[in-house]
């Protein structure tokens, strides 16, 4: 699991890719420079670390992302739960929910979500 902790600009780059993949790293490069400032050169050293780390694939000057969004947000909300709220998903939404006002379609959706895990 640990190969989905990624630093804050390893995330914007891949959610860049995964806005658009597969997608020439010519045109990726310039996606990043337009959305990132990153240069050409920052862009190729960014896919190179990824590809191998086994988190991007470069074939053919195509990059494509190996992990889904769903992945790396999943490992990313259990590490906060376990990291700042001893694992407890009441306290977690307890905490978050402090000083929001839920509309009824998301309060109904959260409680599709729960019934549906409780099953």
């Amino acid at each position: 699991m640990e190969k989905y902790k990624l630093f804050d600009a390893e995330y914007k780059f891949l959610d860049i890719i995964w806005d658009f993949e597969p997608v020439n790293s010519t045109e990726l490069t310039k996606v990043c420079f337009k959305k990132l400032g990153w240069k050409k050169p920052t862009t190729y050293t960014m896919i190179r670390k990824l590809s191998g780390r086994g988190i991007l694939k470069n074939e053919d000057a195509t990059v494509t992302a190996l992990i889904k969004r769903e992945q790396v947000q999943k490992y990313e909300s259990e590490v906060l739960l376990e990291k700042a709220f001893d694992n407890s998903l009441p306290i977690f939404l307890a905490t978050f929910l402090r000083d929001k006002k839920l509309s009824r379609k998301e309060a109904e959706e959260l409680k599709r979500m729960i019934e549906e895990a409780t099953n």
